[in-house]
């Protein structure tokens, strides 16, 4: 947890004039130090309460058109349940920093035992979502035929509900032998724990990068390359995005594991793990959009969700071009 800076006063009762004219100086110096530095804490605070208020809004429009409006096919589950797991951890950092800002210290305290916890559980089914898509995406290109004759109906409600529970166990195992606030931590048991975490985050980062380079592979390479279709846009947006800003925070978890002392850098890799929470809805309204003729028809943000999700080959002759739109995404017969 980062804590405010405070401005700390000099104060002695023996000390003489001169003395304390010679330290005044310095001392105006500390104190204009620590104005800059707690003005510049306030604004980042600022900054990323307003990302994460932002990526909030998205990922409830996300939550409800895909749970209440849309159809849902296979890859739509998980990003249903990716939307979920932005949507828990935005919540931290949005509530946290406002309470810096207003200073709530002592409700600050309170939720901050509660708070982390959910964090750490949303970031890692978060990444577990997007390694789960990434590899069944690439089993649907590479093998096509048993995706299509061979997948188990409701294979992918099946893996978020298992990727929840897993998510939940490591959580629960951190935060009792660890303690989220490393004061009651419990060596043996913190250390085994550790291990088993970064284990499952390596294996995760592993399965989303070779998969995702395996699709864009597929995708640019080779006499047998895949038409692109929006979804592939949309994976390949949203795993970049991740690697980019999503990536750090588990990076600096597990070194923060063996090295204590690079707790500071929270105040970089959280925000940028909120911009990646905040960027995904964006990415999916954005290539939805993308190429429609806003003045000819409008659309709904239900369509635009669609058409992100959409695996076919885009048409370009015009009376066709929106048939594909209407469409139950391709993979709903494959269930959820």
């Amino acid at each position: 947890m980062v804590l405010r800076p405070k401005t700390a006063g000099f104060l002695s009762t023996d000390m003489t004039a001169t003395a304390w004219e010679s330290n005044l100086t310095p001392t105006n110096g500390i104190d204009q130090a620590f104005h800059e530095s707690d003005t510049q804490f306030m604004i980042l605070k600022l900054l990323t309460a307003t990302v994460a208020l932002v990526g909030l809004a998205g990922n409830s429009v996300v939550l409800w058109l895909l749970g209440f409006r849309m159809r849902r096919n296979a890859f739509s589950v998980y990003i249903l349940n990716l939307a979920g797991a932005d949507f828990l951890f935005l919540g931290y950092p949005f509530i946290h920093n406002l309470l810096l800002l207003f200073d709530f210290d002592f409700v600050d305290e309170v939720i901050s035992r509660f708070l982390p916890p959910v964090s750490f559980f949303a970031y890692i089914s978060g990444l577990s979502f997007l390694s789960a898509i990434s590899t069944e995406r690439c089993m649907s290109v590479l093998w096509p035929i048993w995706y299509r004759c061979r997948r188990p109906k409701h294979m992918s409600t099946v893996m978020c509900a298992l990727l929840w529970a897993l998510s939940l166990l490591l959580s629960i195992l951190e935060g009792k032998y660890c303690g989220f606030m490393r004061s009651n931590a419990i060596d043996g048991w913190c250390s085994a724990s550790d291990i088993i975490t970064v284990a499952w985050l390596i294996l995760l980062f592993v399965l989303l990068s070779g998969s995702s380079l395996a699709l864009m592979t597929r995708l640019l390479c080779g006499s047998h390359r895949v038409p692109p279709t929006r979804l592939y846009v949309t994976i390949i947006l949203t795993m970049l995005v991740f690697l980019l800003c999503g990536l750090p925070l588990g990076i600096h978890w597990n070194f923060l594991f063996w090295f204590p002392a690079l707790s500071h850098l929270d105040q970089f890799v959280v925000p940028l793990s909120c911009v990646n929470s905040c960027a995904n809805p964006i990415i999916y309204f954005l290539v939805g959009s993308f190429r429609q003729r806003w003045w000819k028809r409008r659309h709904t943000l239900r369509l635009v969700l669609q058409r992100a999700l959409q695996d076919t080959p885009e048409v370009d002759e015009p009376g066709e071009s929106l048939a594909g739109e209407t469409l139950a995404m391709s993979g709903s017969s494959l269930g959820q």
